[in-house]
């Protein structure tokens, strides 16, 4: 009984998706380390790097805590570590924690890519993803470009403590600095959950009334910053700029319920991530940061970025 219950609950706290081993007839076994398992952006990594996994003969093991979880997450990388897959992609996460798990695992001759979050402070052999510095700046100058006359912004970040998150409101602050008429009023966090964002949107609208734009750093929020605006003050006029190319966001963009949103490619990260990845089962690279690109999608440019016009 108690041994059973072990199992049950070690499967429950890491929700590991696959727990065979990879068949001696694959080239390589991978394990990519996502945020969260279940969560949509991810599955799009997932998407992106099974496709890769598929056309070069790659066993590829999919994990990750059932919620956003920093020290799950990192039960889960040093799980994969000590079972020796050949390679892990995972997003980083800030912290001597992670820098310590990464070294065991290079010094184990495992090499180890973070996407969608860099520690470039840690031995990762490179990082494949948005550079989201520029994508936050992509967020302020759209705001800039559309907007007139004094701006006072509530901002929802998926979470405060993650890399990403603080790169993009870096990048928004920076592209706004010099605009006078532009001030932040607040932040909160959403938790990356789209239930999340919209009591982030009610309690910021709450505190400072006076908001009259809104800004969401992760996939979710955007559309939670809708549902909350409906909450607490539907009729009045906000300009909002999500983040990610979620078919409900985009929709919603087509709706004018939100007028841009910062597109990312989360499943040519994966792609390519697995690509970079066999590069590396014979030799280093030469570059550490491969950026797959970021752009402002609106209501103007939605019909082309949907016909696949998407750089």
């Amino acid at each position: 009984m108690s041994f059973m219950g072990m199992i049950v609950y070690g499967y429950k706290t890491f929700y590991i998706q696959k727990e065979t081993v990879a068949p001696n007839e694959y080239s390589y076994h991978f394990a990519l380390v996502s945020e969260e398992i279940d969560n949509e952006y991810w599955r799009l990594v997932e998407k992106g790097a099974s496709r890769a996994a598929a056309e070069h003969d790659i066993y590829l093991e999919y994990v990750g805590p059932p919620k956003a979880d920093n020290d799950q997450l990192l039960k889960l990388l040093d799980r994969m570590v000590a079972v020796k897959v050949d390679g892990i992609i995972t997003q980083g996460v800030e912290g001597q924690r992670f820098a310590d798990i990464v070294l065991k695992g290079v010094e184990r001759g495992i090499p180890i890519l973070t996407v969608d979050t860099d520690v470039k402070s840690s031995v990762r052999k490179a990082y494949v993803g948005t550079d989201n510095f520029y994508a936050g700046q992509l967020a302020g100058k759209t705001m800039i470009k559309h907007t007139t006359g004094e701006q006072f912004v509530g901002i929802v970040t998926g979470r405060f403590d993650a890399i990403n998150q603080q790169e993009r409101l870096a990048g928004f602050k920076d592209a706004i600095q010099a605009t006078e008429r532009i001030h932040i009023v607040g932040i909160h966090e959403s938790n990356i959950t789209q239930v999340g964002a919209a009591q982030a949107t009610y309690n910021l609208l709450k505190q400072y009334p006076s908001i009259t734009a809104l800004v969401g750093l992760s996939a979710l929020d955007g559309i939670g910053m809708v549902e909350g605006l409906q909450e607490i003050a539907p009729n009045k006029d906000m300009f909002m700029t999500a983040f990610d190319i979620l078919p409900e966001t985009l929709q919603l963009i087509q709706n004018g319920k939100i007028d841009s949103t910062i597109a990312q490619y989360p499943e040519e990260m994966g792609y390519k991530a697995i690509e970079v990845m066999i590069d590396l089962q014979q030799h280093d690279l030469l570059e550490s940061e491969i950026f797959t690109g970021a752009k402002v999608v609106n209501k103007e440019n939605l019909d082309a970025f949907l016909k696949g016009e998407r750089r």
